[in-house]
């Protein structure tokens, strides 16, 4: 799979690039990220990117010279134009749903905003697929950019060691529930002792108890995700449900 980023600061990207699984993931070329810098667009000397907006208000937006230029050209690299991505707080909202839609693209151009945002002719001739990863203000969509490809690479065959690892993550399953308990050594700590069912080598209790401990945890922690599929029942006392 391939990601190009558009951005004005693709220094931001070199420590993400250069660790955990995106790293490996392009070592072992499942996984392609290409940086542009959109000011490599611009035409003039100062190799201006932003102007006031007309109409007044504060704050720079974003010129559609050099960005649709810019996002034209780089499409034109390979023979996939590639899914065309805009980060920005107007966007419909990133979930796990997404990210599963955005992986079967072999090629995503991811766009990143700065300052006050994009002249809406930039949004008019590109029919960017507009994306906002929640309800708050970041100071680029680089950050953004970053959420995208870390939940998208998990769903790309081969990246994760174990793929059964995002299959149970939290949002990965149909009914959106969040991912159940997980213990480790020491069987003890601190007073606290992992669930007996957990120990007991009965897979098919161990999968009953994760179940149960998804929905108690999503009605607990996340209402709003805890429909039919939550159930109302709670855990029987021997699954030893607090943590």
């Amino acid at each position: 799979m391939r990601f190009d980023v558009l951005t004005l600061f693709p220094e931001i990207f070199d420590g993400y690039f250069g660790s955990s699984v995106l790293k490996l993931a392009i070592a072992r070329g499942l996984v392609e990220v290409w940086r542009h810098n959109i000011r490599d667009w611009a035409t003039d000397r100062h190799r201006t990117v932003d102007d006031r907006p007309f109409g007044g208000g504060p704050g720079m937006l974003l010129k559609p010279d050099p960005i649709v230029p810019c996002v034209e050209s780089v499409r034109r690299q390979g023979g996939d134009p590639g899914h065309l991505v805009m980060l920005t707080p107007q966007g419909r909202r990133f979930d796990q749903q997404t990210a599963r839609e955005l992986a079967t693209h072999e090629r995503l151009v991811l766009l990143c905003g700065r300052y006050e945002g994009f002249d809406e002719r930039i949004r008019q001739i590109l029919q960017p697929d507009e994306i906002s990863v929640g309800d708050f203000i970041l100071n680029g969509g680089e950050v953004a950019a970053m959420i995208v490809i870390d939940s998208v690479i998990r769903l790309v065959s081969g990246v994760l060691g174990d793929q059964q690892s995002s299959a149970d993550d939290s949002f990965s399953s149909d009914d959106r529930l969040l991912e159940f308990a997980q213990y480790t050594r020491p069987r003890e700590y601190r007073g606290l002792e992992v669930p007996p069912v957990l120990l007991s080598g009965n897979h098919e209790e161990i999968a009953r108890w994760r179940r149960e401990n998804s929905r108690m945890r999503t009605r607990e922690r996340r209402a709003d995700l805890a429909g039919p599929a939550a159930g109302s029942g709670a855990l029987e006392a021997s699954d030893g449900g607090a943590e």
